[in-house]
């Protein structure tokens, strides 16, 4: 069933026009279909705020027919925020406090930007440990999107991640390698994953911890786990939230940071995304870029037009087919009462039998 418009937050609208499939609540009101209640933490910072909610909203709305799909968007009150996001986030977001006390059927928690290079540094530290220390007691499943992975395993189980020699950037063949799993049931064996990181948790770091590796790549390592019981929580270090056009929007990002002298090189193009023509495209830009600044101009506009339509998305099926099963296995095994996780008869430490 369709994601439901709870409330007037605007990417209900934005998901609606782009063809997803959104409810009115007093549509939902009318259907005798059991509603599971999706938390969203998003610690993004304000130029990804609304655009994570648009990839998240999607991934679950088109991800399982069983269920309506009440999403229940917050954030943490110690990450700094513009007048804009901040507008946002005091009138679409709901308080952490209430979710609490109404309870969450399942929880994904995103990225965050990081000042320096230790995460128990940051400001959203403390107050993402107390969320997180909730939803395992409370909450059927947590998915954890990259840094957030990177935070648990950090302040769960002991694993620090570590800086990479180059930033993992781009989009990265995977295989599954525990089939069994019900999160990879009809899955592609071999399927891509965006990537967007400068640090990474090792195989040898899951392992230590006990978790159930369920998919990695040759190259880049680890994309999705799982603690040991199966489901509480899910770990992800890849992006399959991502648009299309992310790496390109992060791609521009960066090439404008060297135009405005905030970085030294010029970008390298993320691995495996752009094709030769689109990489030909981007090299006649950087040529007018330079001579540009040479010639103490602003820089040219950007030919994103040109290149946002000519771009393959190689992961959203699977994102999609992987979000469905932990939806389904979320309903299976949720309390009606969301307040009660499991329901009678499930084991809360092997709630997939596994």
């Amino acid at each position: 069933m369709p994601l439901v418009a709870h409330n007037d937050l605007p990417t209900f609208e934005r998901l609606a026009q782009e063809g997803t499939r959104v409810l009115p609540r007093d549509s939902a009101l009318q259907q005798d279909i059991r509603e599971l209640h999706v938390g969203l933490l998003n610690m993004m910072p304000d130029a990804a705020l609304a655009a994570t909610e648009r990839q998240f909203f999607r991934l679950v709305g088109e991800s399982n027919p069983i269920a309506q799909f009440y999403m229940h968007p917050f954030t943490l009150p110690e990450i700094a925020r513009g007048p804009e996001a901040r507008a946002h986030v005091e009138r679409y977001y709901e308080p952490f406090e209430r979710l609490r006390e109404e309870g969450l059927d399942a929880l994904i928690v995103t990225g965050a930007n990081v000042a320096g290079t230790e995460l128990a540094d940051q400001v959203f530290w403390q107050p993402l440990i107390e969320v997180i220390d909730w939803a395992l007691d409370n909450v059927t499943s947590t998915f954890c999107s990259c840094l957030a992975t990177h935070a648990v395993l950090q302040f769960r189980y002991g694993q620090k991640r570590s800086r990479q020699p180059g930033k993992i950037w781009g989009v990265f063949p995977h295989r599954v390698v525990d089939k069994r799993h019900p999160l990879v049931n009809d899955v592609n064996t071999r399927f891509d994953v965006p990537h967007s990181r400068w640090n990474a948790v090792t195989r040898e770091q899951f392992d230590a911890a006990g978790l159930r590796v369920l998919v990695e790549s040759e190259t880049v390592g680890v994309h999705l786990a799982t603690s040991a019981d199966g489901l509480r929580v899910v770990f992800s270090q890849g992006h399959p939230e991502y648009d299309t056009v992310s790496l390109l929007k992060e791609y521009k990002r960066e090439v404008l940071l060297y135009a405005d002298g905030a970085r030294d090189d010029y970008p390298p193009f993320p691995d495996h995304y752009f094709g030769s023509r689109e990489q030909a495209l981007l090299g006649e830009y950087r040529l007018r870029l330079q001579r540009a600044l040479e010639a103490g101009a602003g820089p040219p506009p950007f030919p994103e037009p040109q290149l946002g339509g000519r771009l393959d998305n190689t992961w959203h099926d699977t994102a999609e087919a992987v979000v469905g099963n932990w939806m389904g296995l979320v309903y299976q095994v949720t309390h009606r009462d969301r307040r009660m996780p499991f329901m009678d008869g499930v084991d809360p430490d092997n709630p997939l039998g596994l």
